[in-house]
């Protein structure tokens, strides 16, 4: 994720409508405030690793999951096949 620089983003405020500045206000105050839980998320995390890092954890996962379905076919097929009755 390229780096945001606090110009850029003071850049952008001036740009808003008056009408839209107490939305960004919030915004804002919910970031500062979310700054003490300063645990990144996990998805961000992942986000800002580089693409072919992204590209190799995803088909790693994607080979785990062919495993794991190959593995549970039985069982699926059991709970799969049949007849769907409404009882309503």
């Amino acid at each position: 994720m390229e780096m945001v620089t606090y110009s850029q983003v003071q850049e952008l405020v001036k740009q808003l409508p008056e009408t839209k500045l107490p939305f960004a206000y919030r915004l804002l105050l919910e970031l500062v405030a979310d700054k003490e839980d300063d645990e990144i998320s996990p998805k961000l995390d992942f986000m800002r690793l580089p693409l072919d890092e992204r590209r190799r954890i995803m088909a790693q996962q994607a080979e785990q999951m062919v495993a794991h379905y190959e593995q549970t076919a039985d069982q699926r097929q059991e709970w799969q096949v049949g007849d769907f009755i409404d009882e309503y």
